[in-house]
């Protein structure tokens, strides 16, 4: 466990606890110093229960563990942040995905259909984009490629990957980045299509990291 973390006069320090592929905050809980050996010796989180004044292995009950893939903490050394992989994709007791599901006046009671929290500007687009496949709007260019199938929509993939590689030979930075990002959306709008979340993409992007060279 690191030294010099700086816990209140009860012993505790808050925990944020956020999402390892998509940077979704999940939740922000309390830990002690037992709680962190715990969690540093198993690998999945433990808390500090205030309301039991007892350790809390997250998920212990219903499943819902949570794996830590990251630990860091701040400037002042007394805030936490825990990069998790969450079982079961719930981290809230009243089945949301987050407990950060609320935006309005009035607080509401989660559940398994709360707003999902925000996310990383890919993960946000593809929501978009699932929206859209699930609820057409008119006049939307997103429907029009998802009514035109792969006909059309893998068209636009060649043509976006085709103005990609023509701005990389003209080296022009803000064309790369413009053509990367068009090029990206249109990748995105064929999962759609064929039903494959953008988190498969992350999962697979995450399962490379440290694989062996490529000859």
């Amino acid at each position: 466990m690191p030294e010099g973390l700086r816990f209140d006069a009860s012993g505790l320090i808050p925990a944020l606890a956020q999402d390892w592929l998509d940077g979704a905050v999940l939740m922000v809980a309390w830990m002690n110093r037992e709680a962190l050996e715990r969690t540093f010796a198993t690998g999945e989180v433990h808390y500090w229960s205030r309301s039991r004044s007892e350790l809390w292995h997250k998920g212990a009950t219903s499943g819902h563990i949570q794996t830590l893939r990251g630990f860091r903490y701040d400037c002042d050394a007394d805030v936490l942040l825990l990069t998790v992989e969450q079982r079961g994709d719930v981290a809230c007791h009243t089945g949301a995905r987050s407990c950060f599901y609320d935006e309005g006046p009035e607080p509401s009671g989660g559940g398994a259909d709360a707003a999902p929290p925000p996310a990383d500007v890919c993960t946000e687009l593809s929501r978009v984009i699932v929206g859209r496949r699930e609820r057409p709007e008119p006049g939307s260019y997103t429907n029009r490629l998802l009514e035109g199938g792969d006909n059309r929509i893998l068209k636009k993939i060649g043509e976006e990957s085709a103005e990609f590689v023509m701005a990389c030979k003209d080296d022009d930075a803000e064309a790369i980045a413009g053509e990367a990002a068009d090029l990206i959306f249109h990748l995105q709008v064929a999962l759609a299509h064929h039903g494959v979340e953008w988190r498969r993409v992350q999962e697979v992007l995450a399962a490379r990291r440290g694989a062996p060279r490529r000859e």
